[in-house]
């Protein structure tokens, strides 16, 4: 009897590859300048809540524009169809309940790991990585059966998304010495990037 081959997980060089084709190819393509508008209103947002209701307004609304911009990059990356920039708002009348959870409660049980020290608290991050792209997957899920699932997924692959991570380092820094305005257009990438991950990981499991 033959034994079937398993096919091996992308590497953090195809899986950024596949990001770059996502984006089209260059930071000033049509593709990554509306991924870029997508991730700078999403950050502008909360950064304008955080600063009205100091540690609390970011917290708020953190979870639904987590959501929107899972969705918007999910969506793109199957469809291939040009980014709705609208549906970076998608969370509020979506879940805007069960988004607003999901993002309070994953950062609250992060933060908690981490008290007990901070490599723990990492682990638990990247445990809960992905608990907003199953989500744009599962919107009937709630937020436990998000983390539950993203706990389940990312088992085994910890590291592999610590090293994808890791592997943008040097496009962060050379952003940061593009009077820091470069770091914007990293972001697009590094996104793009994670929601392929997560695509790996939904067909490896399937295996």
């Amino acid at each position: 009897t033959h034994k079937r081959k398993a096919r091996h997980f992308m590497t953090g060089a195809e899986l950024k590859a596949q990001a770059r084709a996502q984006l089209g190819g260059g930071i000033f393509k049509n593709e990554w300048l509306t991924a870029l508008a997508v991730c700078f209103i999403a950050m502008a947002i909360c950064s304008a809540a955080g600063g009205l209701l100091p540690g609390v307004g970011a917290l708020i609304l953190s979870g639904p524009m987590t959501y929107g911009v899972a969705y918007v990059f999910l969506k793109q990356s199957r469809d291939g169809q040009p980014m709705n920039v609208a549906d970076v708002f998608r969370g509020f009348p979506e879940d805007f309940g069960g988004t607003l959870l999901l993002g309070l409660l994953s950062s609250l049980f992060t933060f908690l790991w981490g008290l007990l020290l901070v490599v723990p608290g990492i682990v638990k991050a990247y445990s809960y990585s992905q608990a907003f792209f199953v989500k744009v997957d599962r919107p009937e899920y709630d937020w436990r059966a998000c983390m539950d699932e993203s706990i389940q997924l990312m088992d085994g692959h910890k590291m592999d998304l610590f090293i994808l991570d890791l592997s943008f380092l040097g496009w962060y820094i050379v952003g940061a010495l593009c009077i820091g305005v470069g770091t914007l257009w990293v972001y697009p990438y590094h996104m793009a990037a994670r929601t392929k991950f997560y695509e790996e990981l939904t067909r490896y499991q399937m295996r």
